[in-house]
């Protein structure tokens, strides 16, 4: 158990592969402006406030092309993020699997685990998590695009990076269910 001294710690994990992805081609319908993208700095505040603890803020990059993109790592690292930038062979899923190597060492350490992804192949390792029993797990996503093996899992505490984040500077362009009470006519008139 953590003390006062040493306090637990929220590590949070970011599939920006997937999390690029889904914006672009499921809600955007095209490559997201500066604009249109995440405002990550807001991602870590809101992980601190969930569970009011430390963030370790991981951000997994596909490097196997052999170059960075420097400017984002520059602003990935400026904002607190560890950049890590994965290569492999072929056609490995480079950051599918770098995530789950880091899911499962985290089921050896104390901490609570936020991921952001839609992605269904983290869905084993999330529930072994949640099976442990002594820490929380939640998932920052685009609700609507959840795999249904991540928003299945009991115990799993999901939030809306825009919705419940607020990680963007603008309206993104979804059709998403809408609780009654949270209905503002205004904003389709």
């Amino acid at each position: 158990m953590s003390t006062d001294a040493h306090p637990r710690t929220t590590y949070l994990l970011v599939d920006g592969e997937n999390i690029d992805a889904t914006l672009g081609s499921s809600i955007l319908g095209g490559r997201p402006t500066p604009d249109q993208r995440p405002r990550w700095e807001r991602v870590i505040g809101h992980a601190r406030q969930v569970w009011g603890q430390p963030v370790r803020p991981l951000f997994f990059l596909n490097a196997t092309s052999g170059s960075l993109p420097m400017p984002f790592v520059q602003a990935l690292l400026a904002i607190g993020f560890q950049p890590i930038p994965l290569a492999g062979e072929g056609d490995e899923k480079v950051v599918d699997i770098g995530i789950s190597r880091t899911l499962a060492a985290l089921g050896e350490r104390e901490g609570d685990v936020l991921l952001a992804s839609h992605d269904g192949d983290f869905a084993g390792d999330v529930e072994r998590l949640l099976e442990a029993g002594d820490r929380r797990v939640g998932l920052y996503a685009f609700r609507e695009f959840t795999s249904t093996a991540l928003s299945a899992l009991p115990g799993l505490q999901t939030y809306d990076l825009e919705h419940d984040v607020q990680a963007f500077n603008i309206p993104l362009p979804r059709v998403r269910i809408i609780a009654l009470a949270e209905f503002d006519p205004v904003r389709f008139l």
